[in-house]
């Protein structure tokens, strides 16, 4: 099952891009930090390439994946120097890389079924096989403050083309379920289309825990360099050991 269809990408895309650009100076920072300051970077559930163009800019290479062919199509509109492809960051095929991003609560969309605490642990560990030594990860998620404090949670926003309203609700101590409304001008009307986005919550300790037990040295994030994640958001950043060959 897809998300993001065409509607709420192009209002993601339009209304949403901010966490994204205003991430990536800190994080452009980090990768700097570490040695990496060219080669290729791997962003999983890249959305519509706002981070993927700022890594182009700052001359690296990208493959950007997403499960959206929407995000997919605006994407390769947004940085057309970089690499994109549509497919699951649960399952999809990685190439060697020097660095891995995944912003933006990517890792705990359940677009697909696959996706939960085990398919965590592997994906983590098919990130380190095809990090070079010295290689990172870097990635956010949400965690259980996340959920609303009372079962329902609204918010609507509006841009010139475009609203959206959100509702969030508490599904057990560790999901969450968006149900969304898009409303999109087309013509002389708007165009009504819904979208069910369920999300399963993770503690820092278990990501930790679990980056730690397929190899990584691991460090907390409160966010991208002068960048702060907001409420229920957590950052990690794993570390393949090793000294960097390039």
């Amino acid at each position: 099952m897809h998300g993001y269809l065409e509607d709420l990408a192009y209002i993601h895309d339009a209304g949403f891009r901010d966490y994204a650009c205003s991430a990536a100076p800190g994080l452009e920072r980090i990768l700097a930090s570490h040695g990496i300051v060219r080669g290729l970077v791997v962003d999983l559930g890249c959305g519509s390439g706002r981070w993927a163009g700022e890594l182009v800019r700052a001359g690296y290479d990208v493959l950007g994946i997403d499960q959206s062919p929407a995000m997919i199509r605006l994407a390769r509109k947004v940085a057309p120097r970089a690499r994109f492809q549509v497919g699951s960051l649960w399952s999809v095929r990685l190439p060697p890389c020097d660095a891995v991003t995944s912003i933006g609560e990517c890792l705990n969309y359940c677009f697909d079924p696959r996706a939960g605490r085990r398919a965590l642990s592997v994906l983590f560990k098919r990130v380190y096989r095809v990090l070079e030594p010295g290689g990172i990860l870097l990635c956010d998620f949400a965690g259980p403050h996340r959920s609303p404090h009372r079962k329902l949670r609204q918010h609507i926003s509006a841009g010139r083309d475009w609203a959206v309203m959100a509702s969030t609700l508490a599904s057990g101590p560790h999901s969450i379920v968006r149900h969304i409304a898009t409303y999109r001008r087309v013509g002389n009307r708007y165009r009504r289309r819904e979208e069910v986005h369920r999300l399963r919550l993770f503690l820092s300790a278990e990501i930790c825990n679990q980056l730690r037990r397929s190899g990584f040295r691991v460090r907390t994030l409160n966010g991208y360099g002068r960048f702060r994640f907001p409420r229920g958001i957590q950052g990690v950043l794993g570390i393949k050991p090793g000294p960097r060959t390039s």
